[in-house]
């Protein structure tokens, strides 16, 4: 037994005292070709209803996210921005789309997919027109050309860093103006469905709040230096369709798979990179369970944010399929916590938030703790059943 113990560790520790490189690994950053640039400026110059949508790539090194936002400006074209390019256009652009992707995708005839890529978030392509011109870009070889001959054929694959093929093309197209019937036509869809959302926010649901107003209204106190991390399922998917994430780098989020726990981590080290700034955590009930306790660290280390908890009792984003189809909310069902309580036992400030209550001065109330105090603080708000987000997929 010995021997085999003493074996075991030799192998286990072998060259463990080795001599290695502790610095930080080298990047192998691909650039596209001046002739690929040039061909997609080409299919560019001859598109009618182009549109670009950016995944998080397009925020990474070498290419500063500013020079990034000003070549997109230069081209005028529409885009959607998903992952970390949140923000990147700033709250309000005229460039930028936010609702009725899908009905946009199937009129197109020239779509970009910068850093984008085709699986379950695009139906693995069914989204995109088939008769469209689709480039396709990315670092990633695999990702690059996912799904790709199942439901959609790129028509140029660039493997190449987003940020430096964007600044690249803008270059190669200039003077070229998006068509502005395109841009109004889509404008126009994005009005209309902000408008069917605030009449959505005007419902009051049977207890509690509606979570779509309780956004609205978050939406307009936040300030122009807010850092949005994002946390949570159903709770944050519909902060994603109201809340305007107020300049790059300025949203967090648990990403494609929805790794529910980052928030408390992320908040964390989103106040320290920008202690002048107002961290908002926006967590769903069921995800806060994961980092709640972080709330212990941000008090010990003096770090002031705040958290709202939209707290409808259950795992909602997973309910909303699993009940139709199994008739069965087994494993879905949570309390109404007090979490606000946990908070405070942690030497932070709780507040709950509930029907009758002025939403507006709550979130005023959460920012005065914030900025007098310098604690961090927990707007516990329960919030009632919408039909918001009624039949999104996620199991």
């Amino acid at each position: 037994v010995q021997w085999y113990l003493n074996n075991y560790l030799s192998n286990l520790f072998s060259g463990a005292w080795e001599p290695r490189h502790h610095g930080p690994l080298t990047l192998s950053i691909p650039t596209a070709s001046g002739a690929l640039v040039e061909q997609c400026a080409e299919l560019l110059q001859g598109a009618k209803k182009p549109v670009i949508l950016l995944g998080s790539q397009s925020t990474l090194p070498p290419t500063p996210v500013n020079d990034i936002r000003k070549a997109l400006e230069s081209m005028g074209i529409p885009c959607f921005l998903g992952g970390m390019s949140r923000g990147l256009l700033g709250r309000k652009s005229s460039i930028q789309m936010r609702q009725k992707r899908g009905e946009c995708l199937k009129e197109a005839d020239v779509i970009v997919l910068a850093g984008a890529v085709c699986d379950f978030r695009l139906s693995y392509g069914r989204s995109l027109n088939k008769k469209a011109k689709i480039i396709t870009i990315n670092r990633n070889k695999e990702q690059l050309k996912k799904n790709s001959d199942m439901f959609w054929t790129p028509t140029v694959s660039v493997l190449g860093d987003v940020g430096t093929f964007i600044k690249d093309l803008s270059a190669a197209v200039s003077g070229y103006k998006t068509d502005p019937e395109w841009l109004e036509k889509l404008a126009a869809k994005d009005r209309d469905k902000e408008e069917s959302n605030a009449k959505m926010a005007a419902v009051p649901p049977p207890e509690h709040l509606n979570p779509v107003k309780l956004f609205m209204e978050l939406e307009e106190v936040l300030p122009d230096d807010a850092v949005l991390v994002a946390d949570g399922g159903d709770f944050v998917a519909t902060a994603a369709y109201v809340l305007r994430p107020r300049g790059p780098l300025m949203w967090l989020d648990p990403g494609a798979f929805g790794t529910l726990g980052v928030g408390g981590g992320f908040a964390l080290g989103a106040k320290l990179c920008r202690p002048d700034s107002q961290v908002w955590c926006i967590y769903g009930d069921g995800a806060c369970g994961y980092s709640l306790t972080e709330f212990d660290t941000y008090v010990r280390h003096k770090i002031a944010l705040i958290a709202v908890v939209g707290n409808d009792a259950g795992w909602t984003q997973i309910a909303r399929e699993q009940v139709p189809m199994f008739n069965s909310s087994v494993a879905c069902d949570l309390e109404y916590t007090r979490y606000d309580k946990v908070v405070e036992g942690f030497g932070g400030r709780g507040l709950l938030m509930d029907a009758g209550d002025d939403m507006t001065a709550m979130f005023r109330a959460a920012q005065k703790l914030h900025d007098e105090e310098g604690k961090p603080v927990l707007l516990n708000a329960f919030i009632g059943k919408t039909k918001f987000r009624e039949g999104s997929l996620s199991v």
